[in-house]
């Protein structure tokens, strides 16, 4: 048998089909190495031969040959049975027992039902968080508006929002473009699919993902920077917080992208079975520890704060604004993944798929509405403005009314 350790799949779907292909060429080559050095007169039997799922080693005629079922992890039971096939005067029996029999297998059609409905229930999923994504990039966009246009509303911590916003936005987009690159004609086999426009769509999406979550990280540290330093000027650290929020994610993928040119380089880099998969797994894990770390100091910190009698009430009102919201969203974005991280990729596809796709693109709808839409001085502040605009308003009309009257 050969080992399933060499396959590179490109998608856990597709580690079977990829690993029948691997099977098959391997036992092609010994039909060819066979074919060019015929067996001599008189220990002519059953050559060499590939029927689909394994791979039968020639044999003199009039004996058998037994296998076991394909090792496949995760797709077929474990068994001890064994298929055998005699050869006989007219070439290779068939296999006995049958393989859906020894390998406990479904019949041939036996699961259409069930491929109909795992399709349409795919369908459905993709349309939930296509229109999630949707959402979100509206919410963002509009929340993005917002802060850039009130002055009042510049400053770093709004800056760093809306820096966080951009991220989602881009792990929005990339969702979407790598639905399009990989999905969009199904004529296209994906499991051999291996372009550099399906490759470049998986860096970026990955990138998009990577500083998502280290622009949460950043919300985190400048939080407890607000706690610790209360008299320093915060301007000073916008250039870390970019290089972190922008930076790590992108010499990451980089290293990644080189170790996959150089040791991995099939497919469409969708696998996440494989090993230097943890190249990007890693530090996602390393920014949800760190912030669950700043999680709890915060809330030690906050709470020291509050009881401090030297804090006046509007910096009290300043910390628990933003206080409630990054505390909120480090616990909702990290928990999930880290559950899922330490369980196979295999284990709980429905649910990972559910919570990554489906709840995860209104993430972002609702880190605008925490942040920016209920947020109290951009409400304040819209108010404001709209209270200007309608006094100008009134007067302008209450000019134009002066001058027709006086004419």
């Amino acid at each position: 048998a050969f080992p399933l350790s060499k396959v590179r799949a490109t998608h856990p779907d597709c580690s079977v089909v990829l690993y029948f292909q691997e099977q098959e060429a391997a036992c092609l080559e010994v039909i060819r190495s066979e074919g060019q050095t015929p067996a001599p007169p008189g220990e002519q039997g059953c050559q060499t031969e590939w029927d689909g799922v394994s791979c039968w080693p020639a044999v003199p005629r009039g004996q058998t040959r037994a296998l076991a079922c394909p090792d496949i992890l995760h797709v077929f039971k474990r068994t001890k049975a064994l298929i055998r096939r005699n050869c006989t005067e007219s070439g290779w029996s068939l296999p006995s027992p049958p393989y859906y029999s020894a390998c406990e297998l479904e019949p041939i059609g036996g699961n259409n039902t069930e491929a109909k409905a795992s399709g349409g229930y795919f369908v459905t999923m993709k349309v939930l968080y296509t229109c999630g994504y949707s959402t979100s990039l509206a919410a963002l966009l509009l929340a993005i508006g917002i802060f850039s246009c009130f002055r009042k509303l510049h400053c770093t911590r709004n800056s760093i929002h809306i820096h966080f916003f951009t991220s989602f936005i881009l792990r929005g987009a990339a969702v979407l473009v790598k639905d399009a690159v990989l999905f969009s004609d199904e004529s296209i086999d994906h499991c051999t699919m291996s372009t550099v426009s399906c490759k470049a769509a998986i860096a970026f999406f990955q990138y998009s993902v990577l500083a998502n979550f280290y622009w949460l990280l950043v919300e985190g540290m400048y939080l407890q920077t607000l706690l610790l330093l209360t008299f320093t000027s915060d301007k000073r650290y916008i250039w870390w917080y970019i290089l972190i929020g922008w930076g790590v994610p992108m010499l990451t993928v980089c290293v990644w992208v080189v170790t996959r040119l150089q040791y991995d380089n099939h497919g469409c880099w969708d696998d996440y079975t494989n090993p230097y998969w943890w190249v990007i797994k890693a530090p996602i894990l390393l920014a949800i520890f760190v912030n669950f770390l700043i999680f709890l100091n915060v809330t030690r910190m906050l709470a020291q704060k509050i009881r401090s009698p030297d804090i006046s009430r509007n910096h009290k009102q300043q910390y628990m604004r933003l206080t409630k919201s990054t505390l909120l969203l480090i616990p909702l974005f990290g928990v999930h993944y880290v559950v899922f991280a330490l369980f196979p990729e295999h284990i709980g596809v429905d649910a990972r798929l559910y919570f990554e796709l489906v709840l995860g693109s209104y993430q972002g709808f609702l880190v605008a509405l925490l942040y920016c839409f209920l947020n109290g001085e951009v409400q304040a502040e819209i108010k404001r403005n709209w209270g200007k605009w309608q006094s100008s308003m009134e007067s302008n009309v209450f000019n134009l009314v002066t001058q027709d009257f006086t004419a």
